[in-house]
């Protein structure tokens, strides 16, 4: 066999093997996962809530689109800033029924949101979104003032360190110090919880899930529920609803449309070598993990939101490792839309939701 011949073999095996390992990569193991569906609301049960529904929903989209404009030409602090700063503000004229006192979780800032009533000694931890980069006990006080109303908890919201001026690592550590504190230490001092929560919302959604299963396999106090709304469990960013509802989620949109132009081959096998973290680690992707023996945990999602399908595998995948886990899905909703209480139904009705499921597990 000549030179050439040689050549040509190799080369060919070296094309056979990269188109293997792209097919391997392709796999979607967790497709399993993608049944069942979960059951769907419908926000309102009369025409004249149904219009006021949409009505509040054309004003949120129309405040989006007029918020969500950085400059492209805008360096990438000043952008993040600008972003920071509108989480914080746009619902800041919402009246809260809660107090909120700052306080510090073992080094882990934070405050306390306490509606009246509450008992001290009923506990959840909340832990906001904004992509890990936004957000703050301030931008999520909407939720966290509903959630003490309705769980009769106080609620220690967390100001978890963000990127890119800390590593991902960071925000999973301040969680599960505050974790660790909160157990022990409620608004009136030390004292021991005797109910424990943990809810979150999309980032804070995954650092929900993450704690679940780091609390399990430490061996520490379980939280009684947990509550997770339209959180990211995949931070591979491979599941079919991010190309499938790319159309239709108006607030994470820009980010999906890149994500949606990266080949899956190509995004799995760049991650591994580009990404700050590794995307397969089950602390930074909860739905790669075990998940036996977690506390019971409610999800909520829209059908309308990329992150739809990493909601929907990882309770379907919960629910096959034996755990507790209920899915909720709600039709035509905006992404984290209980941020939008008052204003829309469907809020009041994924709150109320959250409240039956709460009571549960006194």
């Amino acid at each position: 066999m000549g030179t050439f011949g040689a050549v040509s073999i190799v080369i060919a095996l070296i094309i056979v093997t990269a188109i293997a390992v792209c097919l391997l990569l392709q796999r979607d193991t967790n497709a399993q996962y993608d049944l069942p569906l979960g059951k769907v609301f419908f926000a309102g049960t009369d025409s004249k809530t149904r219009v006021a529904n949409a009505k509040a929903l054309k004003g949120i989209y129309k405040q989006i689109r007029i918020t969500d404009k950085p400059s492209a030409s805008q360096p990438l602090k000043g952008r993040i800033d600008r972003v920071r700063s509108l989480m914080d503000t746009i619902r800041s004229h919402v009246l809260l029924a809660s107090k909120c006192s700052p306080t510090d979780a073992d080094g882990v800032p934070a405050e306390w949101v306490i509606a009246p009533d509450a008992d001290p000694n009923r506990r959840l931890l909340y832990i906001h979104g904004g992509g890990f980069v936004a957000g703050s006990p301030t931008s999520h006080r909407v939720i966290t003032s509903k959630l003490s109303e309705i769980t009769n908890c106080a609620v220690l919201a967390i100001d978890y360190r963000l990127s890119p001026e800390h590593k991902r690592e960071a925000c999973i550590e301040d969680c599960r110090t505050a974790y660790d504190w909160v157990l022990a230490n409620g608004p009136q001092g030390s004292s021991t919880a005797t109910a424990i929560y943990v809810a979150g919302d999309s980032a804070g959604g995954n650092l929900t899930l993450s704690l679940l299963a780091w609390a399990r396999d430490t061996q520490r106090r379980a939280p009684n529920a947990a509550v997770a709304l339209s959180p990211v469990t995949d931070m591979r960013m491979v599941n079919p609803s991010i190309k499938a509802n790319l159309n239709t989620d108006i607030m994470l949109k820009p980010i999906a449309k890149k994500v949606a132009k990266i080949p899956r081959w190509l995004m799995l096998s760049a991650g591994a070598f580009v990404a700050p973290y590794n995307t397969k680690d089950p602390e930074i992707s909860p739905l790669l993990g075990k998940l036996h023996d977690l506390p019971p945990t409610l999800i909520q999602a829209s059908d309308a939101e990329i992150l739809l399908d990493d909601g929907r595998r990882y309770a379907n995948k919960a629910q096959a490792a034996g755990s507790i886990a209920t899915l909720q899905i709600w039709s035509g909703m905006p992404h984290v839309w209980q941020m939008f209480h008052p204003e829309l139904c469907a809020a009041q009705e994924a709150f109320d939701e959250i409240q039956t499921f709460i009571a549960r597990y006194p």
